[in-house]
């Protein structure tokens, strides 16, 4: 596709602009473009409703609704995360390490930007900003392909991005989207390795499982979010309940929502009850084995395939153990290796599950919805890796550099 090809050519451009750029002047970008979002907040709602009026037509589930979904907070929480990069030290060039040869020369390890990323994402337009104001921090371009749900807002909010950056003197195809929003374009993304040095997917198991077995370009791996919470036998039960329904019921519609509840059989009888008395008050579905349907007759009957369903909807799956062991076998099991958590007042087990349990965030007597790169106080995240090469677990600006060597000599020859 000519138009993905221009695309390339024009990101690896600016990209080649941006290493030269001072941190000023990065910073007063993404103050334009903070400032350019509160602005013009009436026009990308305005574009926000016709992708909900067409994502209602198209049976869009709660769940997608309301990722699809920008109002005026949603979009200050956009602009608030473009300041919040622009006040976070600049990732590049910095010295990492620093080492003198035998024959004289001084070498140099520093942070680099990367140079021209692609990201990959569905229904959720606020990525459209926190990506770009993320790679504009980090020196790279960006090439944004959002999903055929959110087009009309991600043109709005790229076009807003675009004219800022401009505005303050850097090339505005730092930051590009592509429009078209057909299964071709995103096929063609994944092959531009001889203009992307990196790809990021956003998104469903489906689409990430798509892009890490077609792209030839080298790929960073967001997972889907089948995040547990383990409710030990030392459980303080009030605080396990209460952890609980902030985890599954605060915001349903994100990866870091707990799905899977694991709870010892000796703390079930009293656990359960409490449990599902403060999920009933949002209506959440339990779908439990048989021993959590003993204690609770009237939830679910939950099948296999529930414990390792990333729902993103008012539904819960319960699986009963009768150890520790037991319970860390069943979440690395079942889990996408995002987040987990273990309520407990017993301190030996909380050491235990937090070293054995293999994920890119481990919790002890606290939600998971606190896996996110600003509560991480890393200003805004380009997504959760949930791989083990090169990033893991809330990905800033520091995961989007790599390194350079930089050697200083006087003459000396090999």
């Amino acid at each position: 596709m000519i138009m993905m090809k221009q695309l390339g050519e024009n990101a690896k451009k600016a990209a080649g602009i941006l290493t030269t750029v001072s941190t000023e002047m990065k910073n007063n970008a993404l103050e334009k473009i903070a400032l350019a979002l509160v602005d013009h907040t009436d026009k990308i709602i305005e574009q926000n409703k016709i992708d909900l009026e067409n994502g209602r037509a198209s049976g869009l589930g709660e769940g997608l609704l309301d990722r699809l979904m920008l109002n005026e907070d949603r979009i200050r929480g956009m602009a608030d995360g473009c300041i919040q990069v622009s006040k976070l030290d600049d990732p590049c060039g910095k010295i990492l390490e620093e080492t003198v040869h035998a024959n004289g020369m001084k070498i140099q390890k520093i942070s680099f930007p990367m140079g021209v990323i692609g990201i990959i994402y569905e229904a959720r337009p606020n990525v459209t900003a926190d990506a770009a104001a993320l790679c504009l921090k980090s020196g790279n371009a960006v090439i944004l392909r959002g999903g055929k749900e959110a087009v009309h807002s991600n043109i709005a909010i790229a076009n807003i991005m675009r004219d800022a950056v401009k505005s303050v003197g850097l090339p505005e195809d730092a930051i590009q989207l592509v429009t078209d929003t057909s299964r071709a374009s995103a096929t063609e993304l994944m092959k531009m390795k001889d203009y992307l040095d990196c790809l990021i997917p956003r998104g469903g198991k489906a689409l990430i499982q798509s892009v890490v077995e077609n792209s030839t370009v080298p790929v960073i791996e967001t997972g889907s979010g089948n995040c547990h919470i383990y409710v030990d036998e030392y459980a303080d039960v009030d605080m396990a309940a209460d952890i609980i329904f902030n985890a599954k019921t605060q915001r349903i519609s994100v990866c870091n929502a707990c799905e899977s509840l694991v709870i010892h059989s000796r703390v079930i009888d009293r656990a359960l009850p409490v449990i599902k008395k403060r999920l009933d008050e949002k209506n959440v579905i339990i779908r439990g084995d048989e021993r959590a349907r003993a204690v609770c007759p009237d939830i679910e009957a939950a099948e296999e395939l529930d414990f390792s369903t990333e729902y993103l909807d008012y539904i819960i799956s319960v699986k009963t153990v009768d150890s520790l062991d037991e319970a860390i076998e069943h979440i690395n099991k079942n889990s996408t290796g995002h987040s987990e958590a273990i309520i407990t007042q017993n301190e030996d087990n909380a050491r235990e599950f937090m070293k054995r349990i293999d994920s890119s965030a481990v919790y002890h007597n606290a939600s998971t919805r606190f896996t996110d790169g600003g509560e991480f106080g890393l200003g805004a995240e380009i997504g959760i890796s949930t791989q083990k090469l090169h990033a893991r677990g809330p990905m800033g600006l520091a995961q989007l550099t790599t390194t350079k060597y930089l050697i200083f000599g006087n003459g000396q020859v090999r």
